[in-house]
Order: structure tokens, then sequence, then C-alpha cells
């Protein structure tokens, strides 16, 4: 019987940051010309939380049902790996999803009726990114469903949550963010390509090939980091996201350097650690 752990694993900790990230950059947008709701700041918080695990438990739960997931070179799954039920982590998936509902529907109460609608398309995309006949994680459109989800949608979501109002800068605010969000998707992906071949999944890295995935890997750290930058033209402070370059270096050799399988976990975890140090620059140099 799978333990409280074991479920705390398959929530995958080491990409929330993609959850966070928005939500910190789309307050500091709110705050910077507005005064923050700090409820609806935290209800943002957990919808974002809520649907990245959802997703992921519910990711788990479909490679696992459909014998996908049986060789990885990753972290062993709840269901591949036969440590949960997939009933146990359908259930998880769909908890998950509740309280991202619930968290939603509570600021579109004390906001605007149309967050009901993005809520909704939230926890759909999250839901078919590998389950449902067609997963579109399979037809190589996962980065752009994070691309959108975990950058436009989150930043500019949480921004009106917060402020009740829309605010331009969280448009531009929001494209780097989601650009980090796709590198972190995109390294996994790499990593896995040998076995999502077998397996059948045609995910962006799968259909590019491996060595024009990694230079797309790379052209992408980049640029989010050169446009969150560019935000100083209306902020000056946001040149401080520039300060992240140097925890680039490490990722960006071992992809160029072809590091493959288990020697790209950790270029995941690096990926992750930009993608929150970029943000928290970002979000100061737009709050300052």
């Amino acid at each position: 019987m799978a333990t409280f752990v074991d479920f705390l694993h398959g929530a995958r900790p080491r990409t929330l940051p993609a959850a966070v990230v928005p939500v910190i950059v789309g307050i500091a947008v709110a705050a910077d010309e507005a005064k923050v709701n700090v409820l609806n700041a935290l209800l943002a918080l957990v919808v974002a939380l809520a649907v990245q695990i959802g997703t992921n438990y519910a990711n788990d739960y479909s490679d696992g049902v459909k014998g996908t997931d049986s060789v990885r070179v990753g972290p062993t799954r709840l269901v591949a790996g036969a440590i949960a039920s997939p009933r146990a982590v359908k259930i998880a998936a769909l908890v998950s999803f509740f309280v991202t509902a619930a968290a939603g529907l509570t600021i579109a109460v004390r906001t605007s009726p149309w967050l009901i609608l993005v809520g909704a398309l939230c926890i759909l995309a999250g839901w078919l990114y590998t389950g449902g006949p067609k997963p579109y994680g399979y037809l190589g459109l996962g980065e752009l469903f994070v691309f959108i989800f975990f950058g436009l949608v989150a930043v500019i979501g949480t921004t009106y949550a917060a402020s009740d109002k829309f605010i331009p800068l969280s448009v531009f605010a929001a494209v780097p963010v989601g650009l980090l969000a796709v590198c972190l998707l995109m390294i996994n992906n790499i990593r896995d390509i040998e076995t999502d071949k077998k397996s059948g999944k045609n995910t962006l890295a799968v259909i590019m090939g491996d060595k024009r995935s990694r230079l797309l890997y790379v052209s992408i750290l980049v640029s989010a980091v050169c446009i969150a930058a560019v935000i100083a033209v209306v902020k000056i402070s946001a040149l401080l996201v520039l300060l992240c370059i140097p925890l680039m270096f490490t990722p960006v050799r071992k992809v160029l350097a072809g590091d493959k399988g288990l020697d790209l976990i950790p270029v995941l975890a690096k990926t992750a650690l930009v993608q929150i140090v970029a943000g928290i620059l970002l979000a100061i140099g737009i709050w300052l």
C-alpha cells in the first residue's frame, strides 16, 4: 500500500516552481499598480499548486494504465511502478482538481464570473495532457500548452485576481515566465526521448530529435531571460533578472555536451533553480 511519502513524491515537487513562479510575478505586477487583495492572491497560489499537482497525478494515472511509463529513465511513477493502484492515483488527481475548482470558484465569486471558464480550461488541460483518446502531450503540443497555462493564463490571471483589473504589463511579464516553464518540460522530454519513442509518446523532443531539441532548449532558456530584461524599458529595475545568468551556465553546458538519461536529472533541478531565481528577481524588479 502506498504511503503518504509515496504520494508526496508522486506529486513531483520539482515541477512545482512552474506553478509558484507565475503567481509571484503576477502578484508583483498587481502590487506595482494597485493594492493587492491578499486573500485572492493566496487563493491564486492554491489554484496554481493544486492544478499542477492534479496534472502530475493525472499524468501518472493515464500513462500508467496505458503502459507508456513502464520503462523510463526518471523517477518511478506510482502506477507504472505498482506503488499505488490506478484508482488511488486517479482519486488523488480528482481531489487536487476539486481543490483547484473550489479555490478558483471563490476567486471568481469575489472578482469576475469569467474566471470560472478559465479555471475549467486549466483543469481540462491538466487531465487531457496524457489522458483522453488523443492526449495532446503525445502530439508534440505539451510545450505550447505549458506556455499558455503556466505562463499567460497563470500570470495574467493572478494579476487580475490580486488587483481586480487587467494590467497590460502582466502580458509582457507572462512571456518569460511561460518560456521558463517550457524549459522544464523540454529537459524532461529530452531525457526521455528513447523511452518515449518505444512507448509511442510523440513529444516535441521525439518529433524534433535529440540535437535540435537541445538547441531549442538553450534558445528558449536564453530568450526567456533576455525578454524578461526587456521589461526594463518600462521598469529599469527589471534588469535584476540578469543576475540569474550564472545559474544558466551548468544546464546549458550539460545539454550542449550531450548528457543523456540519468545525467540530465540534475539538469532538471538546475533548470528549476533558474526558473525560481529568475522569477523572484523579475518580481522584485517589477515591484521596485
